[in-house]
């Protein structure tokens, strides 16, 4: 087997120890740096401006070696004349002028995430963030059948359960007549009315109206039932049970009842969820408040009609817990 040097220029077989190709005359040698004492190459015509020093590859601008056919850094062939200027590159199409007037150019974008004001995220079971539902529209419905935020599994959600939209550039929630309504975390006090739902941990209570108290006649032998006394309450507070019954009744002693885990008026040992001292409903001066003791997973009250949305709200619908990012 013949051993020796292939000229890169005219790919011309040379015996080793060769310093310039028989055939171009162009310099070879197994170092690209080395010379060797080549013979003095021939005036440069429009097929030989490849060994022009210093030139570099018009596609990666990696110095080209002189003499080679390819570029060592990206492999484009180099077949022109590197000692021609480059062709101009075309001018880019002008961006249309601005809708009021003048001449000044408009920078243009994409990206649905680049044109949106906010963002949902849903928080997954361990507490982490999962996907995110880009609100790059105007309406943005979420349900459970043929809605464009879609959670088809849930059985908790009504077909069409609730709308995000925007009012004067601000973040709205609308509940959509749904069947279980939706929830917003509250942060410290928040003013209520009697019917009131909301959710401590895995439980949904409600404010009602203290049922009051009928006087009661003795029967026909002239005997009176006998009972726990009667105290003036100003509130209860109702457990609602999957299904529609209602569990605990809690008719409130004084004007304020606590919730939560131990050591309350109302206590749910075998909740989780619950903080100690999770949440409390007050009664004063004629005005109801449900306050957020500082708890660990929030208290959530449901949404009557339609409410604003701020930075890191959490809400609550179905099974679905997403926080709102404004962007």
């Amino acid at each position: 087997m013949d051993v020796g040097l292939v000229c890169d220029s005219c790919s011309t077989f040379n015996p080793m120890g060769t310093s310039a190709c028989s055939q171009c005359n162009t310099a070879i040698s197994l170092d690209p740096t080395d010379s060797g004492g080549a013979p003095e190459a021939p005036a440069k015509s429009s097929t030989s401006q490849h060994s022009a020093a210093g030139a570099t590859c018009p596609t990666c601008m990696a110095p080209l070696i002189p003499g080679h056919k390819f570029c060592g850094a990206c492999g484009m062939s180099i077949d022109m004349d590197l000692g021609a200027a480059p062709a101009p590159a075309p001018a880019p199409a002008p961006a249309p002028a601005p809708s009021g007037g003048g001449g000044g150019r408009k920078t243009m974008f994409f990206g649905a995430m680049q044109a949106s004001r906010a963002k949902l995220v849903l928080i997954k079971g361990d507490g982490l963030d999962g996907v995110s539902f880009t609100l790059a529209g105007d309406e943005h419905v979420a349900g459970r059948v043929d809605a464009p935020l879609l959670f088809e599994e849930d059985p908790f959600l009504s077909p069409i359960h609730a709308n995000f939209f925007y009012r004067n550039n601000v973040l709205v929630v609308r509940d959509e007549e749904s069947v279980n309504g939706v929830y917003i975390r509250i942060q410290g006090a928040h003013s209520i009315k009697l019917g009131a739902r909301f959710l401590v941990g895995e439980q949904l209570l409600e404010v009602q109206p203290t049922i009051e108290s009928e006087t009661q006649a003795p029967d026909d032998a002239g005997t009176y039932f006998f009972a726990s006394p009667y105290h003036p309450s100003p509130f209860r507070v109702c457990q609602q049970l999957r299904g529609g019954d209602t569990g605990l009744a809690y008719r409130a002693q004084t004007s304020l009842v606590s919730l939560g885990r131990e050591g309350n008026d109302i206590n749910f040992p075998d909740d989780p969820f619950i903080s100690g001292r999770h949440a409390q409903v007050s009664f004063d001066a004629g005005n109801l408040t449900l306050t957020d003791l500082s708890s660990k997973n929030g208290t959530f009250l449901r949404v009557d009609g339609e409410q604003e949305l701020r930075h890191g709200d959490y809400v609550f619908m179905g099974q679905q817990l997403l926080r709102v990012e404004i962007v």
